[in-house]
């Protein structure tokens, strides 16, 4: 195991594929530094997979691919969708992270730090 996708988030992420030109694509989801916190999620459709730098897999019937190097730093991570007033979005709960920024888009685990943005 290495993400959860709730159902919540595997209908909205199945509507969203529906809109691809490529009907073969996957979920890439991982980090990136940058943020207040110093890493940053990614998220979004990938049709190329490169197999010595990405692993892939299934998580509530969504095709997934991440690379290889962040799967520790967002191991046990659920990716949830959620509707109120406003709108809806995803939010990621990763258990791996030790401090958020206060949007909660960026944070830091106990092994990887990031590099922050000059800007936050």
């Amino acid at each position: 195991m290495t993400i959860n996708i709730t159902d919540s988030a595997s209908q909205q992420i199945q509507e969203m594929m529906k809109d691809e030109e490529n009907q073969n694509v996957r979920l890439r989801f991982g980090v990136k530094g940058g943020g207040c916190s110093g890493l940053s999620y990614a998220m979004g459709f990938e049709s190329e997979i490169n197999e010595e730098l990405d692993t892939t897999f299934e998580a509530n019937d969504i095709p997934v691919v991440m690379n290889k190097q962040d799967m520790a730093v967002v191991e046990g991570t659920t990716i949830d969708f959620k509707q109120n007033m406003m709108g809806g979005g995803f939010t990621i709960d990763n258990p791996n992270a030790i401090a958020n920024c206060g949007c909660g888009s960026s944070f830091k685990t106990a092994t990887n730090a990031g590099t922050p943005d000059k800007d936050c």
